[in-house]
């Protein structure tokens, strides 16, 4: 008997007027994956995470976390333990590394009114391991030396490790990334699968959305393909890429070119990271997000 997953959707669908966005959508994530979402312009990727999260609530269908039915609400979320980031940097620009991940703290902060008004005994100490826990994130993403700078003046690369450090400060069990390596160059893109990867070890089961097919190839436990709204298939990484209908829906190659690059990309890895990686171009698609091919 297989264990029950950490999250699961059932039979989501999400209509807006008379637009189906998902039609009957349902994923299952097992403690420890990491899943990937992939598929064409307007297939509803970004719908269904926004499902996921309390953003939107289902027409039909639910979604679960560990067998309990998630509110739609998206600060209830992510106290349950579901957090994660935007396709649209969504930092404080005005505000520190640390700062902005304080503010990710906050949800599993327990001072009460009156310790926070007297700046009690209480206060102090939840103020300082909030803290202490904050500058273990940053470490953790690689942004130590960065806790003092604002998060305007950092780096591309680094804005985007400073948002899942946030995420990760609400001490999600699962963490949704909305295409964290759009814009990234290929070394920033190959420490970003890294970080996922040691996400991964610390218990987070993750989902990714990415344009990114080699990415998500050589990432991800199992791949999921979103195509209009509807779940066109599922599997490992090896069953996706070769299915003729993600060729024709997504890939728009045949599988031998598609298995040659996920080849040279992995043996790149090998010998100290990759050389080049398939780059997209964001362009808006039916849900107003960006995402798209190059």
């Amino acid at each position: 008997m297989s264990a029950p997953p950490v999250l699961a959707a059932n039979s989501v669908s999400m209509v807006f007027g008379g637009l189906t966005a998902l039609s009957n959508v349902s994923l299952r994530l097992q403690e420890g994956q990491i899943l990937g979402l992939i598929g064409p312009n307007g297939a509803g990727k970004t719908t269904f995470f926004n499902c996921l999260t309390g953003l939107y609530s289902p027409t039909t269908g639910n979604v679960q976390l560990r067998g309990k039915v998630l509110p739609t609400d998206p600060a209830a979320v992510t106290v349950a333990g579901v957090a994660r980031t935007f396709q649209n940097i969504r930092l404080f620009p005005s505000m520190t590394s640390l700062e902005n991940v304080l503010v990710g703290r906050h949800a599993r902060m327990k001072q009460g009114p009156l310790a926070s008004l007297f700046h009690g005994p209480a206060y102090q100490r939840g103020e300082r391991d909030a803290r202490d826990r904050a500058l273990e994130l940053l470490e953790f993403v690689g942004l130590g030396k960065a806790h003092d700078e604002l998060a305007r003046n950092l780096p591309y690369g680094d804005q985007r490790r400073l948002e899942i450090a946030r995420a990760l400060a609400t001490d999600p069990k699962v963490l949704l990334l909305d295409e964290p390596t759009a814009g990234m160059n290929p070394q920033e893109t190959e420490a970003t699968r890294q970080l996922i990867f040691a996400i991964r070890e610390t218990g987070v089961a993750v989902v990714v959305i990415e344009h990114d097919t080699k990415f998500i190839f050589s990432l991800c436990d199992h791949v999921s393909v979103l195509v209009q709204g509807q779940l066109l298939v599922e599997g490992t990484p090896e069953v996706v890429r070769a299915d003729p209908r993600v060729i024709e829906a997504y890939l728009g190659k045949p599988p031998d070119e598609v298995e040659a690059e996920v080849r040279q990309y992995a043996e790149e890895v090998a010998h100290g990271g990759p050389e080049a990686t398939q780059v997209i171009q964001p362009v808006r698609d039916q849900d107003g997000h960006e995402g798209g091919k190059r």
